[in-house]
Order: C-alpha cells, then sequence, then structure tokens
C-alpha cells in the first residue's frame, strides 16, 4: 500500500498525494494522460525514485526502497514501456542479467537459462530463440524479453507499463492469459495502459491520475469507458469515425520487394492523399518493409519507385531527397537525440534549409522550432530542455514535427500512437487524415487494430513475410485483417488479394 506519495522535480509536482492499494490476486490499471504522473508513480514503487513524503508498506510493514535491486528483492518487478536491454547479449542473458544460475566451479549454467527462457517464451506462445542476441530485435520483441525477465522472477508484484504497445491483438490475448495466470499463483498486477478495452478485458481496479493527483481508485464493474476518459481528461472525447479521403497519383510502388529469411515479393503502391495501413502480427515483416523502402536495412531483389522513378536502395539520403520520411516505431533509439534539445530535434532534418552562408543562426532555429512545436501542440516548458524531459506522446509529436518540416511526399508511420494518451493519440490520427486532405501519401505500420480502421483507405495484411490480403476500407474488418494475419483466411480469398497484390 503506497500512502500520500508526492514526488517533485525542479520544482515541479509529478506526484501530489497519491494513495494506492494493491491486493494479492488483483489486476489494477492506473490511467491517466501522458504526464498524468503514471511513471512517477510506477518508479516509486520500482525504489527507482524515493517520495518526497508519503508512506510505503508491504504486508503491514512500512519500507524504504533504497533502489530497484531493493525492490526486487521484496517482489517487486516491473517491465517497462521503454526495454532497457543489452545488445550484445543474448536473449537468455538479457532475462537473466545479475542473477545468472551456477554450475561447478561458479561459472554460468548457460543451458539451464536457455531451457527456462524458452518455458517462458512457450507459455506466452512466442517464438523466439533464447540464444539470439539482443541487437535489432523489433520493439515488440524486445518487449517479450522484458515480460520473460519479469516472469522468471516469480514477482508478488508484476507492474507493467503499457506491455501490449507494440503488440497485436493475437499477442496482447496471450500475455493476458499469463496474466491470468499470475493472478491465480496470488500475484498483485498493476496494469497500465491506454487502451482501455484492454483495461476492462483484465483488470478488476482502476486508479485514474490527471495532473500528478488522484482522481478516483474505484471497482471497474460499476464504470464505464466513457467514465475513464472523463476522469481521464476532464471532458468528453468525441469517438473518431474514418474520414475517407481521394487518392491521386501513385507516390510509392513497391514491386516484389524481397529480403531472404525476412520478406518476399512484397508488391503495393500508395497515392497521394491515401492512407495504407501495413497491419500482421509482430515478426510478419511489415516494419522490416518500412525500413527497406526508407534505406536503412536491405533488400536482395525488388525495386522501389517514388514518383516513376527507381529509388537507390540502401540509402536513406536518397530516400529523403526523394520526399520520404519515416517516423520509426522506436523513437527513443532511432526517431531522437535524447540528450539534444527540443528545439533541435525538430529542426535536425532541415538543417540545409535553415542554413545561410554555411551557418545556422541560433534565433532562426528557435523561431522554426518554435513554429512547429506550435502546429502540433506539443506541451513543453523551455525549448532548449532536453527532449528526454517530455512524455513519450509530446516525444512522437517532435518527431512529427522533425519530419513535417520537411514537407514530405510520402510519411511512413510506424506506430504512430505507442503508447501515447487518448487525446494526444486523437490528435495524431486527425494529424495524418490532414496529411490525407493536403495530398501526401501516408504509409502507416499498427498492432492496433481500431486504429487500422480509424485512419486507414486500404489495409494490407502481411503475415510470415509475405503480403497476405489487401483489403478495401469497405471489406476491413478487424475479424478479416486478424483471419489474414494468422493463416486463417480462406485459400481462394487469400489467391485473389495476393493476385490483386500483384504476387504470382
Amino acid at each position: 500500500m503506497l500512502t500520500g506519495a508526492s514526488k517533485a522535480f525542479a520544482g515541479v509536482h509529478a506526484l501530489q498525494d497519491v494513495s494506492l492499494e494493491l491486493y494479492p490476486g488483483e489486476a489494477h490499471a492506473i490511467v491517466g494522460e501522458n504526464g498524468a504522473g503514471k511513471s512517477t508513480l510506477i518508479k516509486i514503487l520500482a525504489g527507482v525514485h524515493q517520495p518526497d513524503s508519503g508512506r510505503l508498506t508491504i504486508d503491514g510493514e512500512t519500507v524504504f526502497l533504497s533502489g530497484p535491486a531493493d525492490a526486487s528483492q521484496r517482489g517487486i518487478s516491473v517491465i517497462y514501456q521503454e526495454p532497457t536491454l543489452f545488445p550484445d547479449l543474448s536473449v537468455a542473458e538479457n532475462v537473466f542479467i545479475g542473477r545468472q544460475p551456477l554450475r561447478s566451479g561458479h561459472r554460468i549454467d548457460h543451458q539451464q537459462m536457455d531451457v527456462e527462457v524458452g518455458d517462458v517464451f512457450e507459455r506466452l506462445g512466442v517464438k523466439m530463440d533464447p540464444e539470439r542476441i539482443a541487437r535489432g530485435l523489433s520493439i515488440a520483441e524486445q518487449q517479450l524479453v522484458e515480460i520473460a525477465k519479469a516472469l522468471t522472477r516469480q514477482a508478488r508484484v508484476l507492474i507493467m507499463d503499457e506491455p501490449t504497445a507494440a503488440l497485436s491483438p493475437v499477442e496482447a490475448r496471450r500475455l493476458f492469459r499469463v496474466v491470468e495466470t499470475l493472478r491465480a499463483q496470488g500475484a498483485a498486477v498493476v496494469f497500465i495502459s491506454h487502451r482501455l478495452e484492454e483495461v476492462f478485458a483484465i483488470c478488476q481496479r482502476v486508479t485514474v491520475l490527471r495532473d500528478g493527483r488522484l482522481i478516483t481508485s474505484a471497482p471497474l464493474g460499476g464504470l464505464t469507458e466513457t467514465d475513464l476518459i472523463r476522469a481521464m481528461v476532464g471532458r468528453d472525447v468525441l469517438s473518431e469515425a474514418h474520414e475517407q479521403h481521394a487518392p491521386g497519383k501513385t507516390v510509392l510502388e513497391v514491386k516484389r520487394l524481397t529480403r531472404e529469411g525476412v520478406f518476399r515479393d512484397v508488391s503495393f503502391e500508395v497515392r497521394s492523399g491515401e492512407v495504407v495501413a501495413l497491419a500482421g502480427l509482430v515478426g510478419s515483416g511489415r516494419t522490416e518493409v518500412a525500413r527497406a523502402i526508407f534505406g536503412v536495412d536491405r533488400y536482395d531483389a525488388g525495386e522501389v519507385a517514388v514518383d516513376g522513378r527507381p529509388l537507390k536502395k540502401g540509402s536513406p539520403n536518397a530516400a529523403m531527397d526523394a520526399g520520404i520520411g519515416l517516423v520509426p516505431e522506436d523513437r527513443r533509439q532511432q526517431g531522437l537525440v535524447m540528450e539534444m534539445s527540443i528545439a533541435r530535434n525538430i529542426s535536425l532534418g532541415s538543417m540545409a534549409a535553415l542554413r545561410r552562408a554555411g551557418l545556422i543562426r541560433a534565433a532562426r532555429e528557435r523561431a522554426f522550432s518554435t513554429d512547429w512545436a506550435k502546429r502540433l501542440q506539443v506541451k513543453y516548458s523551455k525549448l532548449s530542455s532536453p527532449v528526454s524531459t517530455l512524455s513519450g506522446g509530446n516525444q512522437q509529436k517532435v518527431v512529427l514535427a522533425k519530419w513535417l518540416a520537411r514537407r514530405p511526399a510520402l510519411l511512413i508511420v510506424d506506430e504512430p500512437t505507442r503508447g501515447i494518451d487518448i487525446g494526444t493519440k486523437t490528435e495524431v490520427h486527425r494529424l495524418i487524415s490532414q496529411l490525407a486532405r493536403d495530398g501526401v501519401a501516408v504509409l502507416v505500420i499498427s498492432s492496433e487494430l481500431p486504429e487500422v480502421l480509424t485512419v486507414a483507405d486500404r489495409v494490407l495484411v502481411m503475415r510470415e513475410g509475405r503480403l497476405a490480403a489487401t483489403l478495401a476500407r469497405e471489406e476491413a474488418t478487424e475479424e478479416a485483417i486478424i483471419a489474414a494475419g494468422t493463416a486463417t483466411l480462406a485459400a481462394p480469398v487469400a489467391k485473389e488479394n495476393a493476385t490483386r497484390a500483384g504476387q504470382p
């Protein structure tokens, strides 16, 4: 139990008089907008931060957590939204970091680690080699490693911070089964998510935070999604409907794109003023195709053309010169320079345009960044502050601002609303629709099916590295997308869609 916890950073109150009760066998949701204080709260529970005031009790005993190791020893384990893995170690070594099982002679028992991690992945329904090196894992795969790390600790309190943000509905359901197992074993589960349908699916109690304060803490039984949204944002948020766009000329054409062992014979096009979504399970090749188009990853065969002109492969500079922008899945590692200021991150893609006589004047850059920060409604204290000080939603807006400032002809957005709150998510969706209205071609990759159905004019479904289905807006439903992505689509329909996509 946490009672009356408060925490301030540089005079800014992140939490004010917040209390939280956790019970064995119960899943407790913590919800709120970005900046509501959720991360600060769980870092207090995890021993990362010590509260300025308040009291933490475990089994009736008042405790002081000196750090994460202390919290872990007391049975508190956290799966953070942003995974923190050692890239040069194997998956199993990351799971058991700091607590490796030993054989005789105090040697690490790698075989036991591989077996235990393999067992956890089997419980999760995940195919991942425990001996695989962590470098190159997608965000979703990194998240699964963090989940395995927590599960092998057999925690009494398991805190899950946006654990499904990069998972498809199928993978999320597997995780929910694990949560139910943990509850049955008497663990208390803290579940932080912006996906309210998940909160209602697996949680029994909810705590709502807004601006660092406790708004309500109650059983979920008598509440609705509308009740929670109103408590979170202090107002009603209108439900989103799909906005149909009128496509123009073909901007992006992908022909038989192949990377051996990753994706094969992928063909599609995206037209100006059109939003096309790439859907499918984690590992289906969605992100890899996008990275290959942009030139970050190599491909072995096929062709990418922009405005009818072949695009040099393996060259992000060539992609940018052709008018392509990429908002990556991992914004912290690939989309932002976390130590740099907010202003510099926004202007980073427009240095050539800002340069005069080989120099960039600070005032000119500041005015440029201020303008784009206002356009995307980025919430910040000072533009000179490191971008790491922003919430996840505002960091995403900064990445979007950086690319929109370049006036792209094609914008690829990988998991556009991963880990951001409902209010900000609505703003991002409206921004994507506005881009289409302005004639930009948009390719969206998303694991969140309601998001796909909200923004997309056409849905491409990938399965095991191949394009399994191309669905027009009127054909696209959650059931149809899941069926195509999990090989339950009837063979004649799959063949018809493959032919439509230009495959043999």
